[in-house]
């Protein structure tokens, strides 16, 4: 027969397949694999209503030839006539998968991986020559179908058995790319392992091993193996699974030296239809915020390897989840590498992203002390998945977040705070700070204490920004009790500050002068019970915000800083009677805002003078 050019369209198609639509080469045996898993699963369901086709031994053969640059793939699946070679493969993006499948009863549970009729030609990123010889189940003639891309050649052939065999002749090294580590068996069985571990078939190939002989003595030999496992974990049948199972299988695939903190294990049926092993880490990776961490899901389509870091099936405020989804129809585009943006997709992603939801509900309810363990190393996620996107989540996620709080030192959700709420309480009252220790020492929380009001702590340097996002939770505000006027006084005791500010009038009009390119108020406070002053923000910018954006080289920003003086400390009584007698009080003044600057966790302006004017002050006590 005489060779076949492809057409004009088929040849540029048969280009682009082979340079620009397939990035990584290493695929080109996944696809090859692929179609011989296809032409398997042909054959048995045929055998099922046909007697005189059998289905006995099914398999795939890999063989590596270095001395002729040779990879061979064989199957002994349904196989391929002239026409069918001529219609399959001499026409570019025609699947015989396609038309096969779209040939059997609706009812019919084929599991035809390759649909879109352009794996087989990621073989030419490879090779520059590829053969294939196939003969057909039930009949006594073979064929062969040669091509070096330029066109193609259908001859006669002889076959001893039914299936189909390619022949890929491997392309020598050029400066860009190394062709010869596929000549290489060990770099086959690892693709293998790879892409198509979990291929229901057998894989068959020659592995090199050492016969070890009765005197101790070695021999390399090459042996006959199956080199894919053929059934991943998540395909059997959860009660034949055991507890050390799942977790030697994290451990293994994650290299955690750690057991998972939780196993997730399910199988949906529907529009689409998936089944996910998914893990919950009991620690957070030591790269986890940086550059380098890779998210842990990986994608297979049908039992063959799609992806790792499959960003697209879940929300990346569930970053933290490893594991493995299979889904039996997805739309994939036709490299397999690119997943097409569509409702099944969009699907998927919806359906996983529930079940780690109610799978983390269902701890908080029921696991108290895992879910905390958890949220420990991954609950900064969640409040940042709650911030992202000015909110958007927020409602998805919000009462699986945790503060600890001024009550015993606990973790206390937000549902679990208003329903815990003082009788007449109208805000939540949370503390931001560097540690849950640094918190309880400032000045500002003794009135609130106190006042019998629970405090949230906020140690993460999202939890502010998060505050600003969701505004409230159940109708009750967010109120920072180093912000503004809490209003947690009596009338009598609003009354009694009233008269205390008058009496003061002058100090505190002077203190103001004194420290008017520091802060933007001077003021009295009944916020304040054993401490002589602290400072305070207005209700826009906070203090510690001031902090976190100054680390994020934000230095222009500043919270608008109030100095609250507590009129019943000695220090105040003092100051106030030096004023009285004409006495200087501007190093007194200054130094009171420092000890306010200090206790806030913010640097001096100047803590050299600071500590010649503390040594200055103890010399004249000590004279």
């Amino acid at each position: 027969m005489a060779i076949k050019e492809f057409k004009t369209e088929s040849k540029r198609l048969l280009d682009m397949m082979a340079n620009s639509i397939y990035t990584n080469t290493d695929i080109f045996l996944r696809e090859l694999i692929s179609n011989a898993s296809d032409a398997l699963d042909k054959r048995h369901i045929l055998s099922l209503t046909d007697t005189s086709i059998t289905n006995d031994d099914p398999k795939i053969h890999i063989d590596v030839n270095k001395a002729d640059r040779t990879i061979t793939i064989s199957d002994n699946g349904i196989g391929m006539d002239k026409k069918e070679l001529e219609d399959n493969l001499g026409t570019i993006a025609r699947s015989g998968s396609f038309e096969f499948k779209q040939e059997l009863d609706e009812k019919s549970e084929a599991d035809i991986i390759g649909q879109f009729g352009v794996g087989f030609y990621s073989a030419f990123m490879v090779a520059d020559n590829v053969e294939v010889v196939s003969r057909k189940v039930n009949e006594n003639k073979a064929a062969r179908w040669t091509s070096d891309m330029n066109g193609y050649e259908i001859t006669s052939a002889e076959k001893d058995d039914y299936g189909t065999t390619i022949t890929l002749h491997i392309k020598k090294n050029t400066k860009e790319k190394k062709y010869d580590k596929y000549l290489e068996s060990n770099e086959i069985q690892m693709l293998v392992k790879k892409y198509s571990d979990f291929i229901r078939y057998p894989i068959e190939m020659m592995v090199e091993s050492y016969d070890y002989k009765e005197d101790g003595k070695s021999e390399k030999v090459n042996k006959l193996e199956t080199v894919n496992s053929m059934q991943p974990i998540w395909k059997k049948n959860k009660k034949d699974i055991k507890a050390e199972d799942y977790e030697n299988y994290y451990m293994q695939e994650y290299y955690d030296y750690a057991k998972p903190l939780k196993t997730i294990h399910y199988k949906v049926e529907g529009n689409t239809s998936y089944t996910a092993l998914l893990f919950i880490p009991s620690q957070r990776p030591f790269n986890y915020y940086t550059n380098d961490y890779k998210l842990g899901l990986k994608l297979y389509s049908r039992g063959v390897f799609i992806k790792d870091e499959a960003k697209e099936i879940v929300s990346d405020y569930f970053r933290f989840i490893r594991g493995v989804v299979d889904s039996d129809d997805l739309s994939l585009n036709i490299s397999r590498e690119i997943l097409q943006q569509d409702y099944q997709m969009n699907a998927l992603k919806k359906s996983v992203d529930k079940k780690i939801k109610s799978t983390l509900e269902n701890m908080l309810e029921k696991d108290r002390e895992n879910y905390e363990k958890f949220f420990d190393a991954f609950g900064s996620q969640l409040k940042y998945g709650c911030y992202d996107g000015f909110g958007v989540n927020k409602d998805v996620l919000i009462d699986l977040i945790m503060f600890k709080s001024s009550k015993e030192d606990k973790y206390v959700t937000l549902k679990e705070y208003v329903a815990n709420m003082k009788k007449g309480q109208k805000e939540i009252y949370y503390a931001a700070g560097e540690s849950i220790e640094k918190i309880r020492q400032l000045p500002q929380m003794e009135k609130v204490l106190d006042k019998g009001y629970e405090v949230l702590f906020f140690t993460d340097s999202v939890d502010e920004f998060l505050t600003s996002i969701i505004m409230e939770y159940d109708g009750k505000q967010f109120k920072s009790i180093l912000k503004g006027d809490l209003d947690l006084d009596s009338k009598e005791e609003k009354d009694e500050l009233e008269k205390k500010s008058e009496e003061s009038k002058d100090l505190i009009e002077k203190i103001k002068e004194i420290l008017k390119d520091k802060v933007s108020d001077v003021r009295l406070s009944t916020r304040l019970k054993t401490y002589p002053v602290c400072l305070v923000s207005d209700d826009n910018l906070s203090i510690e915000m001031e902090k976190i954006l100054k680390q994020m080289n934000q230095e222009g920003v500043k919270a608008n800083k109030i100095l609250e003086i507590n009129p019943d400390h000695e220090l105040f009584k003092a100051l106030k009677k030096l004023n009285d007698d004409n006495g200087d009080i501007s190093d007194y003044a200054m130094l009171l805002y420092d000890q306010a600057l200090l206790m806030a966790g913010l640097e001096l302006d100047d803590p050299a003078q600071y500590a010649i004017k503390v040594s200055e002050l103890m010399l004249k006590a000590l004279k």
